[in-house]
């Protein structure tokens, strides 16, 4: 395959927020949320230029070892060849290390921009082999099939492949977020999860999650029952006291809350009347946030004016 050419002109590159598990879809469901990454490359003569304001404006390095970087030289290697330097914009609003997809954001943009960039980059890396590179570099598909495809989000591994299916989760569904103000490593979290659990756990779960699917797309009456964990978030709890504690104050309320992602951020599912009086319900510490449904995923945008 001959070596690629790119674009002179800069692209924009817009990512959603994402909520993995829901509860009970441990490591297949997700959501894209309302809150976005965005970044702006250009293909520039020689070196690596980064520009980040915003979440991680202070922490991220500015060098070859960020993330969406590395994505993005992943993904020009399957498209034939690395530019000579590049130039990157990165405006961060989706808090890092709280469990809202903040690295498969980076990973979905770098290997979205990295195509938009490459003439001809949709024919050599199509939207499913975006979705497995995705995978292959986060690791598991539960958060990057939410932000690349939009939606609410069944993935799954197929042979060592990643799959997954875009659903549109009711209209009426408000996602209000409650972020704390200190962060908790994916690996911290992971790392607190037993080798095995019990069978009636398991078997509760996989009800559950299959009853998640009919309530977030058809029946939302149903998502306190459907948005019940016995796999992952009580073993989790230790490591995040508080996010538990709030978890068990709204579903003690009758508002279906579940711990998003990794944590330590809890996601409610509520409906337009409750929204704002469930974003009032944390208190101080948290940062409450009634977000969209995000029904695009990954995009390439117009440049702003």
């Amino acid at each position: 395959m001959a070596g690629p050419a790119f674009r002179a002109a800069a692209v924009r590159v817009r990512v959603p927020a994402t909520s993995a598990n829901l509860g009970p879809g441990f490591d297949a469901l997700g959501l894209a949320l309302g809150l976005y990454d965005d970044i702006v490359v250009r293909v520039a003569d020689s070196g690596l230029h980064i520009d980040i304001a915003g979440e991680g404006a202070e922490t991220l390095p500015r060098d070859e070892n960020h993330l969406l970087v590395r994505a993005m030289r992943t993904a020009f290697d399957l498209l034939g060849g690395q530019p000579r330097g590049l130039e990157i914009v990165c405006a961060n609003r989706i808090p890092h290390g709280r469990g809202l997809g903040s690295s498969s954001a980076a990973i979905c943009a770098g290997i979205m921009a990295a195509r938009a960039v490459t003439i001809g980059g949709d024919a050599r890396l199509d939207d499913e082999a975006l979705l497995e590179l995705a995978t292959e570099i986060e690791g598991h598909p539960d958060n990057v099939a939410p932000c690349l495809l939009g939606g609410f989000t069944l993935a799954w591994m197929d042979e060592g492949a990643a799959r997954a299916i875009r659903l549109e989760a009711h209209r009426s569904v408000v996602p209000v977020v409650f972020v704390p103000a200190k962060p908790l490593l994916t690996e911290t979290a992971r790392g607190l999860l037993p080798r095995s659990v019990p069978h009636g756990d398991a078997a509760a779960n996989a009800g559950r999650a299959a009853l998640l699917v009919e309530a977030l797309t058809r029946r939302p009456e149903l998502l306190l029952p459907a948005t019940e964990d016995r796999l992952h978030q009580e073993y989790r709890a230790p490591a995040m006291p508080e996010s538990a504690a709030l978890v068990e104050r709204l579903r003690a309320d009758g508002v279906p809350a579940v711990i998003s992602g990794a944590g330590p951020t809890v996601l409610a599912l509520v409906d337009e009347a409750a929204a704002d009086k469930v974003a009032q319900v944390a208190g101080e510490g948290w940062a409450a946030n009634r977000l969209a449904l995000d029904g695009d995923g990954a995009s390439v945008l117009p440049l702003a004016p």
